[in-house]
């Protein structure tokens, strides 16, 4: 059996990405070892998740430092420290300070509940993507993998998944069916980037 790839997750909130992560890491649907979970909350239900699959937690709080550069520099030697190769986002609001996007380039992802480019940046989180699209009409809609650079939702396209959006869509509605959407696609592909099937596109 080949060795599975390292990998930190970074959420702030319920971490059921998180959750799809690890579920798929059990069942041998992703090439990757989940072994720390870092959250912006000291609160966040994913807190629970992680440690209830046995993985080690950390609270990562950029205003508990002196200065960026030492909340930059602590976050980076945690994850030298369990020597992460690929970083997954779910779920985690906050920009990862320069230094780590630049030690991990093409090794970060992030997932987004809508069909980038439209309906990403700053702001357009959560039901505030869900509430954009039905507001401008689309007919579809769908979470987006994408791996991360200094810029919100501003990294190369790696998978997509199309969701219609439903005459009677409400946010609420429209953000279940994305979210299950997520949960199949992120573990592919986050598997797909740890194989290497995006180096050579």
């Amino acid at each position: 059996m080949s060795r599975k790839a390292r990998v930190a997750v970074f959420i702030s909130g319920g971490g059921s990405n998180l959750q799809s992560l690890i579920d798929a890491s059990k069942a041998s649907k992703l090439s990757g070892k989940i072994v720390l979970v870092v959250s912006s909350k000291e609160e966040a239900y994913g807190l629970q998740r992680a440690k209830k699959a046995g993985i080690d937690t950390f609270v990562y709080r950029g205003k508990n430092y002196p200065s960026k550069e030492e909340a930059a520099r602590d976050l980076f030697e945690m994850l030298a420290a369990y020597e992460v190769e690929y970083i997954a986002l779910a779920g985690y609001m906050k920009l990862l300070p320069e230094l780590i996007v630049r030690k991990y380039e093409d090794r970060i992802t992030n997932i987004h509940p809508a069909l980038l480019p439209k309906f990403g940046g700053k702001g357009m989180y959560g039901h505030h993507v869900h509430e954009a699209v039905l507001a401008a009409g689309e007919k579809e809609s769908g979470p987006t993998v994408h791996l991360v650079d200094e810029i919100y939702d501003n990294g190369r396209i790696l998978m997509q998944e199309k969701v219609p959006v439903l005459p009677e869509d409400t946010p609420d509605s429209l953000a279940a069916r994305v979210l299950k959407a997520e949960h199949h696609l992120y573990p592919i592909a986050l598997d797909n980037l740890i194989k290497g099937k995006y180096s050579d596109e």
